[in-house]
């Protein structure tokens, strides 16, 4: 755990340092916002930000979106600040230490922003297979393609190989190269000089040298623009990299993990992922299985949610019902362990008792449980299928069956742009290539959280 603290060190917050340095931390100090985007910007990186309540936290998260470097920030002050640290979580702070500083609310708050990640759920068969071989390959320096659909664990695998490895004791870095622009994504990836384009005030420390001695991980590697994977090829062969507006190479010693939902076999063969950075990647192949072809972790991811909702809402303990237990495995799950965890999380708050049952158990679209488990047959569903093509197709151009496809699947996911591609089995840069035209053209297209009928 990696700790910059931004402040004035001095009195109740050298205590405060102290105090988090005893629980494990590694901590580093900045007496202002400049001098810790430096360091951020230096490759000096951080878990987490603990700033004083009287700096310009505004200011400090503004700097930190403008340079995409994405940090949690706490605020600590004095119990007399009361003004203060409701403008500080206004701001975007995720928590308030209040000073004089407690050891148990310090601990408390560094574990739930750093969390341990070496470790995870699960008791199905078939995950216990992918988990015996990532504990084989773990100690080794070979790189891992980790494969599944969206949201059945494939960072959580990464976090545990990199928890079991020789460089646990180093960074852990993530780079999501869905989420990022491609015109700034090389940047993000091999960092920058000043000057080298419009916006570089400084330089630039990008990922590459952030995780030098630790790991990478390259989520969602498929939606990388082919320009920009030979650059990445070179950095993976030669361990080397080269900054944006740079003029010598810049060594780095990291291991490479990637992840990809789609299956990159095909992106090779459409000519949007090159066949060598592909064999680079790919020496170990972890594939996880999607959470529906896992029925004994069902149960148990089901029970830690429910206790750890009740527990996070304040709420006395729930047990699922025999009912809901049994329709929770039947449920086809596309969505996985994501979809899983906020659909029990709204049982825990629509349930009324501390027994939750199948009634409270309401999917994304307002399906119930147990009529998405007799939907998930598969006579039942093509069925439906065939009805709801009769019904709406004829008459309708390609064009228009495209665009209801794809946007009632985006109502489904509520604009979850990642989670739609994946049920459609396009690439996201795909359809938000599609969403932008849709949105060109004068039709509404949800943003996250949304969904057209909430418009």
């Amino acid at each position: 755990m990696r700790l910059l603290i931004i402040g004035a060190l001095e009195g109740q917050l050298s205590t405060a340092t102290k105090m988090a340095m005893d629980g494990g931390a590694k901590v580093a100090h900045a007496p202002s916002i400049d001098i810790a985007m430096a360091s951020l910007r230096a490759g000096r990186g951080a878990d987490l930000l603990l700033v004083d309540v009287m700096m310009d936290i505004a200011g400090l998260i503004a700097a930190l979106e403008a340079e995409r470097i994405a940090l949690p920030v706490v605020a600590c002050g004095v119990e007399t600040n009361a003004a203060a640290a409701v403008n500080a979580i206004r701001a975007g702070a995720k928590e308030y230490i209040p000073l004089p500083p407690d050891a148990a609310l310090i601990a408390a708050v560094i574990a739930a922003v750093a969390r341990e990640t070496s470790d995870f759920l699960y008791r199905d068969p078939a995950m216990d297979r992918i988990v015996r071989m990532a504990d084989q390959v773990a100690g080794s320096d070979a790189s891992i393609l980790i494969t599944g659909e969206s949201g059945t664990g494939k960072e959580v695998i990464a976090k545990y190989v990199h928890g079991r490895s020789r460089r646990a004791g180093k960074p852990f870095i993530s780079v999501n190269c869905a989420a990022i622009p491609e015109a700034l994504l090389e940047s993000e990836l091999f960092g920058h000089e000043k000057g080298s384009f419009t916006g570089a005030v400084a330089r630039r420390i990008g990922k590459f040298e952030e995780a030098s001695g630790g790991t990478l991980l390259l989520d969602e590697i498929s939606e990388m623009d082919v320009r920009l994977q030979a650059k990445l090829l070179r950095a993976i062969q030669e361990r080397v990299i080269d900054r944006v507006g740079g003029t010598k190479p810049v060594p780095v010693d990291i291991r490479i993990l990637a992840t990809s939902n789609r299956n990159l076999n095909e992106a090779v063969r459409e000519g949007s992922f090159r066949e060598d950075l592909m064999f680079r990647l790919n020496v170990v192949n972890l594939k996880l299985p999607p959470l529906r072809d896992r029925p004994g972790d069902i149960l148990a991811l089901s029970e830690h949610f429910v206790a750890k909702y009740a527990k996070a809402n304040g709420l006395p303990p729930r047990q699922l019902s025999v009912e809901a237990r049994e329709a929770l495995v039947k449920a086809p799950w596309p969505g996985n362990v994501r979809e899983l965890e906020n659909t029990l999380h709204r049982a825990v708050l629509l349930s009324s008792g501390e027994v939750v049952g199948p009634d409270a158990i309401v999917l994304p679209d307002g399906m119930g449980l147990a009529e998405a488990a007799r939907a998930s047959s598969p006579a039942q569903m093509a069925a439906q299928t065939a009805e709801a093509m009769s019904r709406a197709l004829v008459g309708r151009t390609v064009a228009d069956v495209e665009r209801g496809l794809i946007l009632d699947t985006l109502d489904h996911t509520f604009g979850n742009r990642t989670h739609a591609a994946n049920i459609l089995g396009i690439s996201i840069r795909t359809l938000r290539n599609k969403l932008n035209q849709y949105a060109d053209e004068g039709v509404f297209v949800p943003e996250p959280g949304e969904k057209r009928g909430a418009a």
